[in-house]
């Protein structure tokens, strides 16, 4: 039967708990997955017994996460597949953000009532760092699908409970949108349950990419219309930079996201300045379809002028990005991949993953000036370095 055997389960698990917290040496070694996150917890210095502090947004805080997660577009059909029958389900789902705060909670009334009393609410941050080890922060921090059961979480006021959490991404970009998860008393635990998940999700992540589409499709539909008699190019974008409408000019199938102060360089139309339209961006030319850059590596700090025949601006710089732009200068129309950088600032091949990170933070800041893959100045941008 499937009860005795996880009553046995729990057993064993709160014996390898007990004695991996006291430093005995356990009788059996816990699962890899679980070993890494309970060493992270004791270095960090997180209480077992569960006296760690719980940390919960207010309504106005789980309200504005909740306006900026795109997971709210699929929230009511998660809730739907998932709690068909919410008065019958012995547990509860729950929905949080990239950070690990729950935005949704729905489910069984007597689980919701238990996990009131853990803390486990809307607006409670439930990352590994503040509650140890559970699946939502482990999914977080391993970026894989997790089940706990019993006493593989860190808080013994957890082992009462299982939990089975799957991340969510952009089916665009690939960024992670949040976590699912579904908890509920540990003795109920069913085979099925982490499929179960599994299963919302890949559903969620398909919705959000024909939601996505149809969006673009309004935006086009609306701005042909209001920009059919316009002269010159224009570039119609949503908010995460997918391009909705083209007029006059030829774009890639999403640029750099816009920002209301900050220009961004349109091959053929030159710089242009991001105007807030509903669901999205216009974007059209605000001076020559050409931009000139300078990098002043003697200023402290070093500098960018940049210069598209509208008014000039400068953007401040690290030394390092400083650096970068340097070498992005010298390899020419030719450009310069992500190893060859690694190697020019650091001496190896082994820093890739850094640089990347720092040349996304560098495009932050100059948008589409610095082109990728191989990274180089955009085509219509004069570089030179003083």
């Amino acid at each position: 039967m499937l009860q005795p055997d996880l009553a046995h389960l729990a057993r064993d698990l709160t014996r390898i708990h007990d004695a991996v917290i006291t430093g005995a040496p356990p009788p059996v070694q816990p699962r890899a997955l679980v070993k890494r996150s309970w060493d992270r917890m004791l270095r960090l210095g997180l209480d077992p017994a569960g006296a760690n502090r719980r940390v919960v947004d207010d309504e106005a805080g789980v309200e504005s996460r909740r306006q900026r997660s795109r997971l709210r577009l699929v929230v009511e059909e998660m809730r739907s597949v998932l709690l068909r029958a919410p008065d019958a389900a012995p547990f509860i789902l729950v929905v949080t953000d990239a950070d690990g705060v729950i935005l949704w909670r729905d489910g069984a009334a007597s689980a919701r009532h238990q996990a009131d009393g853990l803390g486990f609410v809307e607006g409670a941050h439930w990352s590994e760092s503040v509650v140890g080890t559970n699946a939502i922060g482990t999914a977080l921090a391993e970026e894989t699908e997790v089940q706990l059961f019993s006493a593989e979480h860190f808080e013994s006021t957890q082992h009462p409970w299982y939990c089975s959490a799957v991340p969510v991404h952009d089916p665009h970009t690939g960024a992670l949108l949040g976590i699912v998860d579904i908890s509920g008393p540990a003795m109920t635990l069913h085979p099925a349950v982490q499929s179960l998940v599994t299963t919302a999700v890949r559903l969620a992540e398909a919705r959000l990419m024909i939601a996505q589409q149809e969006q673009l499709n309004s935006l086009r539909d609306r701005m042909s219309a209001m920009l059919a008699g316009s002269p010159g190019p224009a570039l119609v974008v949503d908010d995460e930079g997918w391009v909705a409408y083209q007029q006059g000019v030829r774009s890639r199938d999403r640029i750099e996201a816009p920002a209301a102060d900050r220009s961004i360089l349109i091959p053929g139309a030159g710089l242009c300045l991001p105007e807030r339209i509903t669901g999205g961006w216009l974007l059209r030319p605000t001076g020559d379809r050409r931009a000139s850059v300078i990098l002043r590596t003697a200023a402290d700090p070093p500098v960018l002028d940049i210069d598209s025949g509208a008014d000039p601006f400068v953007v401040p710089l690290t030394p390092r990005r400083a650096q970068i732009l340097a070498a992005v200068t010298s390899a020419g129309a030719a450009g310069i991949s992500a190893a060859e950088l690694s190697r020019h600032l650091y001496g190896d091949c082994d820093h890739v993953v850094t640089v990347r990170a720092e040349v996304s933070r560098l495009r932050r800041s100059i948008g589409a000036l610095l082109a990728t893959q191989p990274y180089r100045w955009a085509d219509g941008v004069s570089a030179r370095v003083e």
